[in-house]
């Protein structure tokens, strides 16, 4: 959040979901909810490149991708207790109140 901007994500899914497809939506929410907007900015630009997915997806650790600044400990407890629920719940959103397919992308904008 800034004055000029506010930024959220909602997760739909269009696969089952598993502890071992989320890491990156798992990643994402924890940022969310531990760093301050500068820390956040960079990380997720870090998240979002596809050779971070690949080797997300191959097993590499999380924690690998933390950039300097961040409070990893923080971080690593909430990426390590953020349940499965949260990510499904989003889904349910997406699917039930937004009417998007599974996978289905959208911006929302609500302005002030």
């Amino acid at each position: 959040t800034s004055s000029h901007t506010r930024v959220g994500i909602l997760n739909n899914p269009s696969s089952k979901i598993k502890e071992d497809n989320t890491a990156t939506a798992r990643g994402i929410l924890a940022a969310f909810l531990t760093q301050n907007n500068s820390n956040l900015k960079s990380f997720l630009s870090k998240l979002s490149k596809e050779e971070t997915a690949k080797s997300l997806a191959a097993g590499t650790k999380i924690v690998k991708f933390l950039i300097p600044g961040m409070d990893g400990d923080t971080f690593e407890k909430k990426y390590n207790t953020l349940g499965l629920d949260l990510i499904k719940t989003h889904q349910m959103f997406c699917q039930e109140v937004l009417k998007l397919l599974p996978g289905q992308m959208a911006v929302i904008s609500n302005g002030r």
